[in-house]
Order: C-alpha cells, then structure tokens, then sequence
C-alpha cells in the first residue's frame, strides 16, 4: 500500500456522498501516490491502437471469458480498444490501481471510452490491478488492500436480500475480480449501465462458493478511516441473471443482524470481497498502520 500508485480518472457520482474521500486522508493512512488522470489521456491512448492489437485482444477476451453468442463483433472490438489503451496507460502511470466515473456527457469520444472500459477493467483487476467504478477511492483501496493477500477483492454493494434462505445478494456492475470467479465469467451485451449513461458488453460472476471475507473502508465521524470486516460463505443459489457481478452471502449472525451490525458502523454502500477468511490478517494491518479495524462476525 505505502508503494501503491493510486490512479484516479474522471469525477465522483453525483450526490453519491457516502463515498467521498480526501486524498491527502487516504496518503496519511495508507502511504502511496495518488495519479490525477484525465479520461481525454485515455480516449488518446485508444485512437492509437491499431487492428492487430485490437484483435489480438478480441481473441483474449474469448480466452478469458466466456463470451455470448449474443456479443456482437464489433462491440468486442470497442472494447478491446479500450482495453489495450487501459493497459498503455497503467503502463504510462506505474499505477497499481484505479477509480474512475465518468459520463463523457456532449463528448462523444470519451463517451465511446467509458461505456466500453467493463472487458479491460476486469483483466487489469484479475492480475492484480483492481479497478473500481463509481470513483470509489475508499473501495478501490479495499480492494487493493484484499488482492495484495492473494484473497481477490471485487466491487460488491447490496442488491436484495433472501429472507427465506437467509442470504444476502451482492454484487455490482462494472469490472469483476475474475481471478475468483466460481466457473467462468460471462460477457453479455447490456442495453444500458447499471442506470448510468452508457451501453455495451459487461460481465457477469458470482464469487467462488466457500469462505469469504468484506472489507471496507470506512471513514468516521470525527474525520478518520477504519476498517470495518466480516467473515461468511459464498454459497450456491439463485441470482439475478443482469450482466452484473452477484453472489450469495451467508452470515453466521443471520442476514437480519449482519445488516444492522454493518450498517451501525456507518460504512459507504460498496465493499470488497475476497475468497477466504482473513480477518485476523486484516486486524494486524490495521495496527500496523495505526487504524481501528471493525468485525461485524
């Protein structure tokens, strides 16, 4: 973390205010660089890449995931683009990490470049680059923080909740950490973003069924950051079938009491998820670091 070069791109989610940070907070608690990045640095690095590379690509894509028959070519392409300008720019900045968000709104170009980054995002998070959407710095540090032990770390908030099995859904749009998928991720076409300005190709996981562990960072009343963890399972069952990462979490204090002991510790909506239970590893990071380290169960 202390030699982490953090990059950010684009700007938060409008009125998403639980999950504002301060950089300066961030490097005082965890070390590391923050890379100010501007998405026009990106759309750039992609008008330069040519065919070969881009199909080349295409073909790692196919190897990667797995790729619905209902993916049109040139949507793949799009993104391919968009994932070999990704890992030009990673290269560019050092970077370790990445947040962004952005519309690309009256911007045609960089519209183009976010609404086809999900298929390079994923890559650049299962070999150890997490990238979080939303420019979720909290999460993204969560997540990086979760990848450096071996356990994955994916972008994950509430999506419903199943009172009769006692399991909660989680998930979320965006890149996926499909180092930790159970079985191979899909990439299905979407015809609109998890309610945001774009269309395309996204994909679709749920994490491997067994022992896992969330992290979150949290930042607290009196303006410091904490960790706030819990164990439980990824078990088997049902989900929402969207084009989105989704899981089913069980908790050995129940569905309920897991959302109001959470909840109380006032965490932003978005975790990270890893395979495995850590917590007690988690714990000795946060005294090494000086920091409170919360764990619900």
């Amino acid at each position: 973390m202390e030699h982490n070069r953090l990059g950010v791109m684009g700007n938060y989610y409008g009125g998403m205010l639980d999950i504002y940070s301060d950089f300066t907070q961030q490097c005082a608690y965890f070390g590391g660089h923050v890379q100010v990045l501007e998405v026009e640095e990106l759309s750039a690095l992609r008008r330069e890449v040519g065919a070969a590379d881009a199909n080349r690509r295409v073909l790692e894509f196919r190897s990667s995931f797995d790729v619905r028959n209902e993916c049109l070519e040139d949507e793949l392409l799009r993104a391919a683009r968009t994932s070999v300008a990704l890992d030009r720019l990673v290269e560019r900045h050092g970077l370790g990490s990445l947040a962004y968000y952005h519309k690309g709104v009256g911007s045609p170009e960089n519209e183009e470049t976010i609404s086809s980054i999900i298929l390079g995002t994923s890559l650049l998070t299962g070999r150890g680059i997490p990238v979080a959407g939303e420019y979720e710095i909290n999460n993204v540090q969560a997540m990086k923080i979760m990848d450096s032990f071996g356990v994955g770390g994916s972008f994950t908030e509430y999506y419903a909740a199943d009172y009769n099995d006692d399991v909660l859904l989680m998930g979320h749009d965006g890149p996926g950490h499909i180092a930790i998928t159970e079985g191979k991720t899909k990439v299905r076409p979407l015809g609109m973003y998890h309610g945001k300005v774009g269309r395309g190709l996204s994909v679709e996981m749920s994490v491997k069924h067994g022992p896992g562990t969330l992290l979150s960072v949290v930042q607290t009343v009196d303006g410091k950051l904490k960790l706030l963890t819990a164990e439980g399972e990824s078990v088997p069952g049902p989900i929402l079938e969207i084009g989105n990462t989704n899981s089913r979490y069980r908790f050995s204090i129940g569905a309920r009491a897991f959302q109001n002991e959470w909840n109380a510790h006032a965490p932003a909506h978005h975790c990270a998820v890893g395979v495995g239970q850590i917590a007690d590893r988690l714990k000795k990071l946060a005294a090494l670091l000086g920091m409170e380290c919360a764990q619900v169960c």
